[in-house]
């Protein structure tokens, strides 16, 4: 089962403590506050978070969100945030996060969505992603990608 953040926002607590773990370790801007104030703030276009559980426990999110790359401005929206719990991996659950990121923004009107990743490029190539080249965030190199979507 998925669940959109807006219909829980009871869990806006836990999204925002998975993305700082496996994604903003050290120090920097990002606070699990921030997050947290990121995540229910007002949407900007067509964007929503996803949880995804397996019975009854949440395991993953994903986001959809109009900007996520710096150096990349001109691109929008994103698939961002993609992360599932460490017990919880190798099951599927990145995938069907995945493909309800792409269904809300297909039935949002948009023809297609970007992502980047730093370790998973070969999951988003099996999920029919294009690989558009490399960008720079914040000092690593990261592969930038993309989806076509039909409506």
């Amino acid at each position: 089962m998925i669940v959109a953040l807006s219909d829980r926002p009871d869990l806006a607590p836990l999204v925002a403590a998975w993305r700082i773990e496996a994604f903003f370790q050290g120090p920097g801007p990002w606070t699990e506050a921030r997050m947290l104030a990121a995540l229910l703030a007002p949407k900007r276009g067509p964007e929503e978070t996803f949880v995804c559980f397996a019975a009854a426990e949440p395991v993953g999110t994903a986001s959809l969100v109009c900007q996520d790359l710096e150096s990349r401005p001109d691109l929008t929206p994103w698939l961002a945030g993609v992360v599932v719990q460490p017990a919880h991996r190798l099951r599927g659950h990145a995938s069907a996060l995945v493909r309800r990121v792409e269904a809300f923004a297909r039935q949002a009107g948009v023809a297609e969505i970007f992502l980047y990743t730093s370790r998973a490029e070969g999951l988003y190539a099996r999920l029919g992603w294009q690989r558009m080249g490399l960008e720079w965030d914040k000092g690593r190199e990261v592969v930038l990608m993309r989806r076509a979507l039909q409506h």
